[in-house]
């Protein structure tokens, strides 16, 4: 009788945190250390950006101020490489500054200084977002690709010409796929969900978030850093504010689906 093969042990998620000030470092770390990550320390952007290139992070936060590349220019240059989660760790008060970083590729943004507890929940709340499918491993392209099976109409959202796919997290616009950041993908998703119903900035904020509507407090940055999304947004899908075929502002509120032309 065969003795049963013991159970692979599942790896525990990786974070990295690119911090030059040593305390604020070692309270990163310590705080992923104890939510269960293999946490990775970098002083500066060039390092920092080499580290996750090396560890494939589930997680990774940035400092603004750092020596050599600033943060906004380490953020671009790992959303080149990778789909981590970018938190922007800031002491900076502006609230350009954070939007800017949003602007870039992060998905969120904490102050110093923070409140650990705070800190947790905004990570624990990220996490809890969907990831895009990943692309096949090298081992499995051996193995005959079975032909594409076209999803159930419930998991596929259309506008003019954009088709979304709830399980496939894609976006295509006249057949050719948009590469989108999870919180576009998550807007976009949103409006498209919600048809010609008006999305406040506020709520727009707690769905990328992953809260609970009515949840925690929506401060004047968090709905900058939604305008600063839309507008990514907007870039992406070849749209336009004066005269916008997806997306358009309700004024005062926040936006909308276009209105789909009647033949």
């Amino acid at each position: 009788m065969s003795t049963p093969s013991p159970t692979m042990p599942i790896p525990n998620p990786t974070a990295v945190v690119i911090e030059d000030d040593v305390a604020v470092r070692d309270i990163l770390i310590e705080v992923f250390e104890s939510a269960g990550f293999i946490a990775i320390g970098a002083t500066n952007g060039i390092d920092g950006v080499a580290a996750v290139q090396a560890h494939a992070p589930r997680i990774t936060t940035v400092d603004i101020n750092m020596p050599g590349i600033d943060g906004f220019e380490t953020v671009k240059r790992i959303r080149a490489i990778s789909e981590t989660y970018i938190v922007l760790v800031t002491a900076r008060a502006d609230e350009s500054d954070a939007v800017l970083g949003l602007s870039v590729g992060a998905d969120d943004y904490v102050t110093k200084p923070f409140r650990l507890r705070e800190f947790r929940a905004r990570v624990e709340a990220m996490l809890r977002r969907p990831r895009r499918v990943e692309a096949a491993s090298p081992e499995s392209s051996a193995i005959p690709a079975a032909a594409p099976v076209e999803p159930a109409s419930g998991n596929v959202l259309t506008h003019r010409d954009l088709r979304l796919d709830r399980l496939a997290r894609t976006v295509h616009r006249d057949g050719v796929e948009v590469s989108l950041t999870r919180t576009e993908f998550d807007l976009i998703q949103t409006l498209l969900e919600s048809n010609r119903r008006a999305r406040a900035k506020e709520d727009l904020a707690l769905v990328v978030r992953g809260d609970e509507p009515g949840g925690t407090y929506v401060s004047e940055l968090d709905k900058r850093a939604i305008e600063a999304h839309v507008a990514n947004l907007r870039r992406k899908l070849g749209d336009s504010i004066g005269s916008p075929r997806y997306i358009e502002t309700v004024r005062g509120v926040g936006y909308r689906l276009t209105a789909t032309p009647t033949r």
